[in-house]
């Protein structure tokens, strides 16, 4: 099974394993959001075309597996999530009605790591690939 999208000229399958922090890690405030988050996560990501594959909100840190389309680089997409997350978090859960500039919910940063359809095999085929390719030739000289 394949979860292979598309653009107008671009066929993708874009997955990455992104971790961050609340600034501080502060486990009391966010251990009572957590329930509110994966709501917030994903109607974020689907303003920016992502999709929230899979993800996880630990008691001070947040997992989360995200599809993100090849227009859109990861750190812009992770600005984004983090960035009006904790607008949204200000405004319902902190009583802030106002603008929220120059305070912080997140910690500055994340972990990022690119999630393949199967490493194995790909490995397998560049160390083949050299053997294979003398093959083809030595069919041609015929």
């Amino acid at each position: 099974m394949y979860d292979d999208q598309s653009l107008s000229h671009t066929v993708w399958d874009c997955k990455y394993h992104i971790v961050w922090i609340p600034k501080y890690r502060k486990k009391a405030i966010f251990e009572n959001l957590r329930k509110y988050l994966g709501e917030i996560f994903r109607e974020l990501a689907s303003q920016k075309e992502c999709k929230v594959v899979e993800g996880h909100l630990m008691p001070d840190h947040v997992h989360i597996l995200l599809s993100i389309p090849p227009k859109y680089s990861v750190s812009q997409v992770v600005g984004y999530i983090k960035g009006k997350s904790a607008i949204q978090i200000a405004r319902n859960f902190q009583g802030r009605k106002k603008n929220f500039v120059g305070q912080h919910f997140w910690a500055r940063g994340y972990y990022v790591s690119t999630v393949g359809k199967d490493e194995e095999a790909v490995r397998e085929y560049i160390q083949k690939q050299e053997k294979e390719d003398k093959r083809i030739e030595q069919l041609k000289l015929f």
